[in-house]
């Protein structure tokens, strides 16, 4: 079964004018993926298509209100994960619990958050691979060559701030700059 969606995976990015950089060697199979920009829906459905492309057994977090009758069976079925963000609920503990139960999971997510202008990215993502001790990889989808590419990976430091900025500077290497507008001085220590 894999095999037959990792073809027609290819078939529609091949549709859709679309390329992709294989698994990186730095690939670690318990990881936290990121990915940017998230400028439109589509870019939600590159990323499951291509999850599936790759054979990566991906949890890739997408807004609840997505999750409806029909659209929940595909999403389900393309390791859609639903997130609601209008509730604390203890969601980052949660899915550190789960890096903690399993041997393998790459928790797949846009730290946008939103398909609109932000000025800072949320940091989530970032809390979840501290806590389960696991890499932070940088993906990056890149409309302008409409290719999908793997782009570094970090561990977290102490340091949120830091890591922020390695991020930041990997992105901007790839020719996208990641907003971090909200980022405070005193959230820096080298």
């Amino acid at each position: 079964m894999k095999t037959l969606l990792s073809l027609g995976g290819r078939f529609l990015y091949f549709c859709i004018g679309w390329t992709y950089d294989p698994l990186p060697e730095y690939w670690d199979k318990k990881s936290v993926v990121i990915g940017f920009p998230h400028t439109k829906n589509m870019d939600t459905f590159r990323a499951l298509i291509y999850i599936k492309i790759a054979k990566v057994n991906a949890r890739l977090l997408v807004k609840a209100s997505w999750f409806f009758f029909p659209m929940s069976l595909l999403l389900k079925s393309l390791g859609g994960l639903p997130v609601k963000r209008n509730r604390e609920s203890g969601f980052v503990g949660s899915v550190v619990n789960e890096f903690n139960k399993r041997n393998e999971l790459v928790l797949a997510l846009v730290p946008e958050g939103t398909r609109k202008q932000v000025a800072t990215i949320k940091t989530g993502f970032w809390h979840i691979a501290k806590g389960a001790d696991v890499p932070i990889i940088c993906w990056y989808l890149d409309n302008r060559a409409k290719r999908t590419r793997w782009i570094g990976k970090i561990h977290p430091g102490e340091s949120l701030g830091a890591d922020l900025l390695k991020i930041k500077k990997i992105y901007e290497k790839a020719g996208f700059s990641i907003p971090l507008d909200n980022l405070k001085k005193s959230d820096v220590q080298n």
